[in-house]
């Protein structure tokens, strides 16, 4: 997973998956998943998909977000080469772990990754 970089425009600094991305017109959603997780971590492995959803969320400085979102798994080990425009910090955790620590601390992470966490856990 990684933290947001503090100078993102919404969500600065809040732990999330490890990459996020919009595909470019007529880009295979996959593909762009791929792309974004090299461009934001450093990272290449395959990639499967696991589930769709939509969220909506108000942020602070006023955007509101309505997306529909792909969500993609991979396997990965090593240690990520992150850019920072992008990425304040990362790390890898159990789910246990992770559950936990949104349970007790939510606004460290961001609305779409707890959704995200909530349908895996149900998905198990």
């Amino acid at each position: 997973m990684q933290q947001r970089a503090f100078d993102k425009y919404h969500c600065g600094g809040l732990w999330t998956n490890t990459c996020c991305s919009h595909p470019y017109p007529d880009e295979d959603v996959k593909d762009a998943a791929f792309r974004r997780l090299k461009e934001e971590m450093g990272i290449e492995c395959d990639l499967q998909k696991s589930f769709e959803f939509i969220y909506k969320a108000e942020f602070d400085n006023g955007l509101t977000e309505h997306e529909y979102d792909h969500v993609f798994v991979g396997t990965f080990s090593g240690n990520p080469v992150i850019n920072t425009d992008e990425v304040a910090n990362w790390k890898f955790t159990s789910m246990d772990s992770l559950q936990q620590d949104i349970s007790a601390h939510p606004d460290k992470y961001t609305p779409w990754f707890k959704i995200i966490i909530d349908t895996m856990s149900l998905k198990s």
